[in-house]
């Protein structure tokens, strides 16, 4: 009986394939199937079959064998074996490798091979695994040396480290990168990145199977591509180009494998660079390539004005609608867009019944333009359009007439006001008369519309004004001449008391994002501050929220609030003036006294013991939001006071974390901000971190001095590798002429790097950092923060990504 159990095991291993474990390897006797997958011994990639997750026009599903981040959450492929070929929802593929040695994609229903590794071999005793670079290889079984096929022989969209973007002169294979054709769709798309078929030691981003560059990185000089000096490091990743008898490529690869490091040419034919968080669980660009996405030849297709400054950036022209809705929804703009009213080019018809022209101002002329000399005014250059069924427009200026025949292509919108840009001029798109007309009824009716809304908002406005004008005089009538004291000490102000007081405001002190700063003096003679908030809206909740952190809270390391007035739509704060003005006319400004060391850390602990406070020991925990060297303002004695409470955010006791948009300074922000993740009092803590790295060198953290020779060196990057070294003494402000204590800076220094690590629940509390400050902790030397040792080594690619990022989502929060 076990003789026979034993044989059928046997015979049945023969007749069928065997599934996949987590291995790195599938053999002749094995499969992958459904769910399966193979993990390369790093544990970082994984190949099997997964589907796009989004229906297709067809309503079904399509799957793709690829290789992913294994350990990245959100599916992200970096190979794709049938981009070309999916297969329908309706059928379960099974990878294995055939009789003939090849790897295959087969469909067990049909028994059809839907893609093949299509190698010279001719026997089975072949294996397949994944590296752990996540490159696939087919290799004889008895020979690991003798690779038959790899997969980084055929990128598609992803430059992993190690892949040769070039081409082997013996085989004459190239290897290049190919977009998706939209976001579900993985076939290739219409663009691709390669080596300068040229002969050029360069590479290029063209249409597919187009030598006409749409971008260039450059000639490589050795160390980098001329058109992007930034790769000039090392920082995380070392590039190389590589040019002998047998092969010319370019690769690159990471110099710390613990990092997720990505580059892509995405669907809108933009060449990235993405790195991933683990503090937000998402990518972040670092990089990007045309820097503008209306840089890409015909990114928007056809009949289409593209706008870099507008969301979405693709637009139909004037009479004209999208051609295919669902390809937009998907990223791709291939399609363009397609008239509402076809032209009618019949010769014989009235002049007010013929097609007529729709201008379009400031915007960049296509190319392929043609020049009509005879055409010398721009009545006969629209005669010469009219007169030619196939002419869809014309522009007439110094250039003379320009006309384009069928479809119009790669318009890009221009600013008005830019006298840079020579290419810009009016387009006369033609349209049918019957469109015009419906535009120019649309116009009227907008008009209509408007001039009503207008004339009910200003009788209304008077009205309003009126009633104020009453108000005001009653309450005016009302009023006592003298101050009235409200709170507790804190005063409630009449507006002529305080124009009376500054003079009518005529010593300013500074300006911040939301109004000025001016200088005055009570009847006493205090001296004070007064700050007069600019705008309705944004003005008001800036008062609000000074009123209500500030206002009720004292402490040796907060600015005082004296008081505050409220006549009108007047919103101004009083508060007592400080001798010395703000930390960053101290630190930055070329002519000002140099703080001693002594000074600068009894600052330092004095903003650190401020931000207890507000953390730990107010009613509600006090999130400032906006910590910085302007918002450090300094007494006769230089004891510095936290100020600038316009972006306080609230935290109740029972919760420990909120959502709220991004507020606070570029360069100041902390990584879970910018990802738009909920965040804690550790944001404040991260901009300290950054300020007492400020107060340290005496220069701001993102300024061009931080470098060595040639090379660019973030500073916060710096002082982690100097702490690690040893050498604290060259991070020192040079101003300071080494009077410093050199225990005490070197503790700074730790303290302000374990405040800007990544993640949140690596950074100290303020209290802990007071405690190390003073002594009564030791600190050990911190880890270098990842996102920073990123975007560290391109002061003109990755650090203006992040940068970038950050200003748009600071403008989207203005703006909502």
């Amino acid at each position: 009986m076990h003789l026979f159990l034993t044989l059928l095991g046997f015979f049945l291993s023969l007749h069928f394939p065997q599934y996949c474990a987590a291995t790195d390897t599938i053999t002749s006797r094995q499969a992958l199937v459904g769910n399966d997958r193979i993990i390369s011994r790093n544990g970082k990639f994984a190949l099997g079959f997964f589907q796009t997750g989004s229906k297709s026009p067809h309503n079904t599903l399509n799957s793709y064998l690829g290789i992913w981040y294994n350990n990245v959450p959100k599916l992200t492929p970096v190979w794709v074996a049938n981009g070309h070929s999916p297969v329908a929802d309706t059928t379960t593929p099974e990878l294995i490798v055939s009789s003939d040695g090849n790897l295959v994609i087969l469909n067990p229903v049909t028994t059809s091979i839907i893609w093949s590794t299509q190698t010279n071999t001719t026997n089975n005793n072949t294996t397949a695994t994944l590296l752990n670079s996540g490159n696939l290889i087919l290799q004889n079984s008895s020979n690991s040396s003798n690779v038959l096929w790899q997969s980084f022989d055929y990128p598609t969209d992803t430059f992993l480290p190690g892949i040769k973007l070039g081409w082997n002169k013996v085989t004459g294979l190239n290897r290049r990168l190919v977009s998706r054709k939209n976001s579900i769709d993985l076939a290739p798309g219409r663009y691709s990145a390669e080596l300068d078929p040229s002969g050029a030691n360069q590479y290029i981003l063209t249409l597919l199977n187009s030598s006409i560059p749409y971008w260039s990185s450059g000639v490589w000089n050795g160390q980098y591509f001329l058109s992007i000096p930034e790769m000039a490091g090392p920082f995380v990743v070392n590039y190389s180009f590589v040019n002998n008898d047998q092969e010319k490529y370019f690769t690159y690869n990471l110099l710390d494998e613990t990092i997720i490091f990505r580059h892509l040419l995405d669907v809108s034919g933009r060449s990235k660079t993405l790195i991933w968080l683990e503090t937000s669980q998402d990518w972040m660009m670092t990089y990007a390539q045309p820097r503008v996405q209306c840089d890409v030849f015909n990114v928007c297709g056809p009949f289409t004005i593209c706008n870099d400054n507008t969301l979405p950036f693709c637009n139909c022209m004037e009479g004209f609608s999208v051609r295919s809705p669902d390809d937009w929804e998907l990223d791709d703009r291939t399609g363009g867009c397609v008239r509402n009213t076809p032209l009618d080019c019949s010769i014989n018809k009235s002049i007010s019944k013929r097609d007529r022209f729709y201008p379009m101002p400031c915007v960049g002329l296509p190319n392929n333009s043609h020049s009509i000399e005879d055409a010398t005014s721009a009545d006969k250059c629209a005669e010469v359009c009219l007169g030619n069924c196939t002419c869809t427009g014309y522009s007439y200026g110094d250039h003379g007439c320009s006309v384009w025949f069928g479809e119009i292509i790669n318009v890009k919108q221009q600013q008005c006001g830019d006298t840079t840009n020579t290419n810009r001029a009016t387009l006369y798109l033609r349209v049918a008369n019957k469109e015009v007309q419906r535009l120019e009824s649309n116009r009227r009716l907008i008009i209509i519309s408007v001039a009503i809304a207008a004339g009910v908002a200003f009788f209304g406005l008077l009205s309003i004004f009126l009633l104020l004008v009453i108000k005001r005089i009653k309450r005016l009538s009302s009023h006592r001449t003298e101050n009235l004291q409200v709170g507790e000490g804190i005063i409630a102000f009449r507006y002529i008391n305080l124009q009376c007081a500054t003079k009518n405001f005529s010593e300013k002190l500074g300006a911040g994002g939301f109004g000025a700063v001016f200088k005055g003096f009570l009847n006493d003679s205090t001296a004070i501050a007064v700050k007069r908030l600019d705008g309705v809206c944004q003005g008001e909740k800036q008062f609000r929220a000074e009123v209500r952190s500030i206002g009720i809270i004292q402490h040796i390391n907060l600015v005082k609030l004296v008081g505050f007035c409220t006549e009108g739509d007047s919103r101004l704060l009083v508060y007592e003036h400080m001798q010395n003005s703000s930390l960053d006319a101290h630190l930055f400004r070329s002519n000002a006294t140099t703080l001693k060391w002594s000074i600068r850390y009894q600052i330092a602990v004095g903003v650190a013991r401020g931000l207890v406070y507000l953390h730990e020991s107010c009613q509600d925990c006090i999130i400032h939001c906006d910590i910085k060297p302007e918002n450090i303002l300094l007494d006769e004695l230089f004891v510095p006071k936290i100020a600038d409470f316009g972006m306080a955010k609230f935290l109740g006791r029972d919760f420990s974390r909120v959502l709220t948009t991004m507020r606070g300074t570029i360069g100041y922000l902390a990584p879970e901000w910018i990802s738009g993740t909920v965040i804690t009092a550790k944001v404040d803590v991260y901009s300290y971190g950054m300020l007492l790295l400020e107060i340290v060198s005496g220069k701001r953290n993102s300024g061009r001095q931080c470098t060595t020779g040639d090379d660019y060196v973030y500073f916060p990057v710096k002082v982690v590798n100097k702490l690690v070294e040893g050498d604290v003494t060259s991070l020192v402000d040079n101003n300071l002429h080494g009077d410093v204590n050199l225990e005490q800076v070197e503790r700074a220094l730790k303290v302000a790097c374990w405040c800007i690590q990544d993640d949140e629940f690596d950074r100290p509390t303020m209290g802990e950092v007071v405690q190390c400050l003073e002594g009564l902790t030791e600190v050990n030397i911190p880890t270098m923060p990842r996102l920073l040792q990123a975007i560290a080594g391109s002061p003109h690619s990755a650090f203006d990504g992040y940068l970038e990022q950050a200003s748009q989502e600071a403008w989207k929060v203005q703006h909502t």
